[in-house]
């Protein structure tokens, strides 16, 4: 299984962007996708995903600003993030488990300025 990213870029304050995460390879499983971030000198952190029942989740900082969606297949997702923020710069990385494993993607950087 590969994740490839797209959509990253830099942006002013208050503008908008359009993550892509696409999985490579997918089967019978289901893909459990979501979004993280990680700011330089900084942890990783939640972004936005799905419950099992399908509900999208969001972290508290981009409630609002964000919108998480899936293609029809589910072997892609979308980020779309809104009214972004300088606070809202960092790498950007798709996750899915798949399967019963866990991969990453390679990141998208995202700059606010």
């Amino acid at each position: 299984v590969q994740l490839v990213e797209s959509g990253g870029g830099s942006v002013q304050a208050g503008g908008s962007l359009r993550l892509s995460c696409a999985v490579s390879r997918y089967g019978y499983c289901r893909n459990d996708m979501s979004w993280y971030r990680q700011a330089p000198g900084e942890g990783r952190e939640f972004v936005s995903g799905f419950d099992s029942d399908g509900t999208t989740t969001y972290a508290d900082s981009v409630k609002g600003r964000f919108a998480i969606s899936q293609g029809y297949a589910k072997n892609t997702v979308y980020l779309q993030m809104s009214s972004l923020k300088p606070e809202d710069t960092a790498m950007y990385y798709c996750r899915t488990i798949t399967c019963g494993r866990l991969y990453w993607g390679q990141g998208t950087q995202v700059t606010v300025s």
